[in-house]
């Protein structure tokens, strides 16, 4: 009992670390209250859609950057996608610079609209890292209430 009780404290010291370091807002924790028991993994299946979703979305931002000449248009609409699939899941850091993302895009500003680009890169993977890790402790936190 208790290995359970301490791998439910880091689960929570986590889930809390998340938060306060403005991983995540409030829709994260939307998404949490339609887990159920009848769905236990809600939360992790919609993060794993997000994920392989999103990928084809950057894969087409990262086009639109290359193409001569940027069509702002187009990479903005890319990037009102895949700022509202991060908002979706409470992805506050990437749905932040994704804002400001498309601040330079309506400006025309493509060295803008790079480097904002490569920090919401950044984000997006230090979170994909933060909520696997997250996600592991969960599953063991389950595992070791089961045993």
């Amino acid at each position: 009992m208790d290995n359970t009780n301490q791998v439910r404290q880091q689960v929570a010291n986590m889930r809390r670390s998340l938060f306060d370091q403005g991983y995540l807002d409030d829709q994260f924790i939307q998404l949490e209250d339609l887990q159920d028991d009848a769905n236990p993994k809600f939360v992790e299946e919609v993060v794993t859609l997000y994920y392989n979703d999103s990928a084809r979305l950057i894969q087409n931002i990262e086009q639109a950057l290359f193409n001569r000449p940027i069509d702002f248009g187009k990479l903005d609409d890319y990037m009102h996608q895949f700022k509202g699939s991060s908002s979706s899941i409470g992805a506050k850091k990437v749905k932040i610079e994704c804002q400001q993302f498309r601040v330079y895009c309506i400006a025309g500003n493509a060295d803008g609209c790079s480097r904002t680009f490569q920090q919401i890169k950044q984000e997006y993977a230090c979170l994909r890292r933060k909520l696997q890790t997250y996600f592991q402790l969960v599953s063991q936190a389950g595992q070791a209430e089961s045993a």
